[in-house]
């Protein structure tokens, strides 16, 4: 591609670079110059004017735009039209956001005139979100260097994980000090943080906060409908012997993971039973905040595993902002 300052009469057929203002006349920064806007900005006094022409194995910055974009797009992915040498892709459908991280580092690596940028990896998303965008930077690139990129791109580098889960049961365990009030609360904030992923609360059980009648209800829940189980504890766990990792063994269940590198969430525990997935709830999760129980609740709704690895590599990224309701715990002490 040619750009830079060319006598007007010499700028038909090319692409001006800027707006260009004079009078009556405007030219929008990347319209084509004719003969007649060449004209009418000559009569009005322009001399020179900056432009862009493609040349032969050009290939220009929306269509090669949409073709990084579509090679980005996967399952449950829609490209947008390109406008502008942007391609914007968007969530088909709620879910997890899934990324070949490789795939767009690599992309990006071929030449700075290609840009993809996308959401962080597994953020949960809405349909019609958007989760990423492609930007051509100049107006239009060798077709060499666009095939390079449309190979480094994959295939499908982002694609969105459903929600599958849509039924979720709940456990509270209860000591005489904890008011009803609060537990109900702790249900509603659930069935809020549940709505985006079109999943409800089946059941609600309350028991002792005691390892065998927790493990009794573990057991019957075992056989039933319900795919997700989340266990929200009076106290919360301080130990791998403790009340609710005692109570999903005695169950024949088994713990996978306890403790994670995100605060809020520090003290979350993730289980099963029968092979349904079982959250042992930290304290956060009782506040309307964002914390660590979100980044596992909604993977697992969405059927996406959670392995010790993937929570082991929470830690960059995972000290949240303090939250209103627990002001400084950090600094003093505090649930989590």
């Amino acid at each position: 591609m040619k750009f830079g300052l060319v006598p007007v009469e010499e700028a038909i057929g090319a692409l001006a670079a800027h707006s260009v203002r004079v009078g009556e006349t405007m030219v929008g920064k990347g319209s084509l110059v004719t003969a007649e806007i060449a004209t009418q900005l000559k009569q009005a006094g322009v001399k020179r004017m900056t432009v862009a022409r493609l040349e032969p194995g050009d290939i220009g910055e929306d269509e090669a735009a949409r073709q990084l974009a579509k090679a980005l797009g996967g399952e449950n992915v829609v490209v947008g039209e390109p406008f502008t040498g942007r391609c914007n892709l968007y969530a088909e459908t709620a879910g997890i956001l899934l990324i070949d991280i490789d795939a767009i580092n690599s992309l990006n690596a071929v030449d700075e005139a290609m840009t993809a940028a996308t959401l962080p990896a597994y953020t949960p998303v809405a349909a019609g979100e958007m989760i990423g965008t492609v930007k051509i930077i100049p107006y239009a690139v060798p077709k060499i260097l666009l095939r390079d990129g449309v190979a480094r791109a994959g295939t499908g580098a982002l694609c969105i994980a459903p929600y599958t889960h849509r039924q979720v049961g709940v456990i509270s365990t209860v000591l005489p000090w904890l008011k009803p009030s609060v537990i109900n609360k702790t249900v509603a904030v659930l069935a809020k943080r549940l709505a985006p992923a079109n999943a409800t609360i089946a059941w609600d059980r309350r028991v002792p906060h005691d390892a065998t009648a927790l493990a009794r209800e573990l057991a019957h829940q075992e056989t039933g409908d319900t795919r997700v189980i989340i266990v929200f504890g009076a106290s919360a766990i301080a130990d791998r012997r403790d009340v609710i990792p005692s109570a999903i063994e005695m169950a024949g269940g088994r713990v996978e993971h306890f403790g994670m590198p995100v605060d809020p969430g520090n003290l979350i525990l993730i289980g099963s039973i029968a092979g349904k997935p079982i959250i042992g709830a930290p304290g956060c999760a009782r506040s309307t905040k964002e914390n660590g129980f979100d980044w596992i609740l909604h993977r697992i709704l969405a059927d996406v595993p959670v392995t010790r690895a993937d929570i082991t590599a929470f830690g960059v990224g995972g000290l949240l902002k303090e939250i209103v309701t627990r002001p400084q715990p950090r600094a003093g002490g505090g649930q989590e």
